[in-house]
């Protein structure tokens, strides 16, 4: 999984970077086949805002938060991307077992 983390009007601590990249080894764990994450942390007065779009095979996965923390901000984000991982993970199973794949069995 390549990480792509930019900020805008803030500048990306290592802890910062690091708190995003435990984050998002969430989804990895649940979906394997993420190729491309690309995260942006904005501060925009008193709203700290986080945004990303993960590439998955056949799909871009796009989500935004807003919080008065960043941290927080970066914990609802990872929720929202979870569930719309899951999501594609079940239709990319169903997609391939058509009726239950079933097997044949010795008589």
């Amino acid at each position: 999984m390549n990480l792509q983390l930019t900020g805008h009007h803030l500048e990306i601590t290592p802890a910062l970077r690091d708190y995003v990249q435990t984050k998002l080894e969430r989804i990895n764990h649940h979906f394997d086949h993420v190729i491309d994450v690309k995260v942006t942390l904005t501060v925009e007065k008193l709203a700290h805002r986080a945004e990303a779009t993960i590439h998955v095979p056949g799909n871009d996965l796009h989500a935004e938060c807003s919080s008065e923390d960043m941290y927080s901000a970066i914990d609802l984000l990872v929720d929202k991307l979870d569930r719309q991982v899951l999501k594609v993970k079940e239709r990319f199973a169903d997609h391939h077992r058509a009726d239950g794949a079933r097997r044949k069995t010795a008589e």
